[in-house]
């Protein structure tokens, strides 16, 4: 039987991280991972971007994983946000503080995750491989994979996703929703350079957010598009030809980049909320989408589960200094307390901003644009949006300030 301090179930950008992490501090952690890494490295951008927050990114310095990714991400230095394509704010990167963020595209992100984790002496990697029978009780965690190896650890950690079986096996209780509308992803090419500015232009039908890459190798300009749109509309405008899918998104972006063009493959996906009413359980926690799933609205969920990640692993690292077992209620309990507010707030203003911007009329309209004007002219408030776009709002472990634990 193999043994390790944590089990970790689910092997994506928060569960490498986490192994990582965990590993840079002298943990060990088995990781259990259904899907076959070989498909997951293809090669060709597919549209699935994330911006990595200013602090997320000193995360990833500090547990060695950025030397990786040096070169293959674009800075973002402004984000400008619209209402239509009038008025608005903009938030512009202090040069010395670096810049807000870094786009990246995901299968890159997951590329140097993973060599981090096959490189790092205290993580295993089983994948593919798949948990069939789970069991958490006083004694410690046991999970049956389904080749009949079992694996055991004090510490079961689900970072599964938004449909996280281990959670709903728990039995914690989730709010959620849904938006009716799917967000539509995909990368275009085009006319002008992007300045390392990302656009979040908001429509009554939804938001459209442009997100700025690195340029080809042979020049050409690109970008991220994540589109949300109508749930009834999805299908026939993911299933449009390049030419026209092209010349639908050119009308959103008025004009911004010139002409454009498609790149790469789209996908569409359905936008929800849900929010776990707790993040532990017996010998259990949750991060990243398993605790918490929120509207691509403002860009936060991967950092939401990176301040996961940092949190938990500050306070297991402590725990062992103090010889407490990984698994300990203390611990745990401390670990929800850190992570509950800060959660919430994020969750409950992304929601909010969703609905606000996605009513219709003269009268909302002009509240919202004199809300954007308000934020854009008093500088305290600004600065407060800043902070949270970078990740640097509220209690941050040591690992968000680029030290260990």
């Amino acid at each position: 039987m193999d043994t390790a301090d944590v089990i970790i179930l689910g092997g994506g950008l928060v569960g490498l991280t986490l192994a990582t992490a965990l590993d840079a501090h002298g943990l060990t952690s088995i990781v259990v991972d259904p899907a076959d890494p070989a498909v997951q490295a293809a090669p060709g951008f597919d549209g699935r971007a994330s911006a990595v927050a200013s602090a997320s990114w000193r995360m990833l310095q500090a547990i060695g994983v950025a030397d990786r990714l040096e070169g293959q991400g674009c800075p973002i230095r402004t984000i400008r946000v619209t209402d239509g394509l009038v008025g608005g704010l903009a938030f512009d990167a202090d040069p010395a503080d670096g810049p807000l963020g870094i786009m990246f595209e995901n299968r890159l992100l997951r590329a140097a995750l993973r060599a981090a984790a096959v490189d790092a002496g205290g993580v295993t990697l089983l994948q593919p491989a798949r948990p069939v029978a789970t069991v958490r009780d006083a004694t410690g965690v046991r999970v049956t994979l389904d080749d009949g190896r079992i694996v055991s650890a004090p510490l079961l950690i689900a970072a599964e996703g938004r449909a996280s079986p281990t959670r709903e096996a728990s039995g914690i209780r989730v709010a959620r929703w849904q938006y009716d509308h799917h967000a539509i992803i995909g990368g275009i090419h085009h006319e002008r350079p992007h300045d390392g500015v990302a656009h979040e232009i908001f429509y009554p039908a939804g938001p459209f957010a442009i997100l700025p890459m690195r340029d080809e190798p042979d020049g050409r300009h690109r970008s991220a598009i994540v589109w949300s749109v109508a749930a009834r509309d999805g299908p026939a405008l993911l299933g449009l030809p390049d030419r026209a899918f092209a010349a639908e998104a050119e009308k959103r972006m008025g004009g911004l980049l010139g002409a454009i063009t498609a790149n790469g493959a789209r996908a569409s996906y359905p936008l929800g909320f849900h929010h776990a009413a707790h993040i532990t359980a017996e010998r259990l926690a949750l991060v990243g989408d398993a605790a918490h799933g929120i509207h691509p609205i403002a860009g936060q969920g991967l950092n939401l589960g990176f301040r996961d990640v940092a949190a938990l692993v500050q306070v297991l690292v402590e725990g062992a200094r103090l010889g407490l077992d990984p698994g300990d209620a203390q611990l745990l309990a401390r670990y929800e307390r850190w992570r509950a507010l800060d959660t919430f707030l994020v969750a409950s203003t992304t929601d909010g901003l969703t609905r606000l911007f996605g009513l219709g009329g003269r009268t909302a309209a002009t509240v919202r644009r004199f809300g954007l004007a308000a934020v854009q002219r008093i500088q305290p408030l600004k600065d407060r949006f800043m902070s949270e776009a970078r990740g640097e709002s509220g209690d941050l472990p040591e690992l968000l300030a680029g030290r260990l634990a």
